[in-house]
């Protein structure tokens, strides 16, 4: 039973990523990593729009507002320190900035894109 719910949060995980990245493919921007794994944590996707480079959370819930709740301060940590180790192995990364966004994924709505939804370290 376990491993049937596990395999269904992966799934709508996927799904999830998937029209996050279409609805910002849409926006302009180029998806540039999806599931980017570190030693330091995961981000879910990493979109680039011109010099602005977007590090994106994405949350499946039934609100904006729950999603947002969703990336605790934890959460925000280990997406910097993510973002910092993606960053440095960019050889243009001095020019680039770097924004954490969210994008929340609603039963039978378009994915919502809320940008800034933390400052780093800086």
């Amino acid at each position: 039973m376990r491993s049937e719910a596990r395999q269904k949060a992966y799934r709508l995980g996927h799904r999830g990523e998937w029209l996050a990245a279409m609805a910002l493919r849409l926006k302009g921007y180029r998806i540039l990593a999806r599931r980017y794994r570190t030693k330091l944590g995961e981000i879910d996707l990493i979109a680039r729009r011109g010099d602005l480079v977007a590090i994106v959370e994405v949350k499946a819930r039934p609100t904006v507002e729950a999603a947002m709740d969703a990336v605790a301060y934890h959460a925000q940590t280990r997406i910097e320190r993510a973002a910092d180790l993606w960053l440095a192995r960019q050889p243009d990364h001095a020019r680039l900035s770097l924004r954490f966004d969210l994008v929340a994924v609603l039963p039978r709505r378009w994915p919502v894109h809320v940008e800034n939804l933390f400052q780093g370290r800086g």
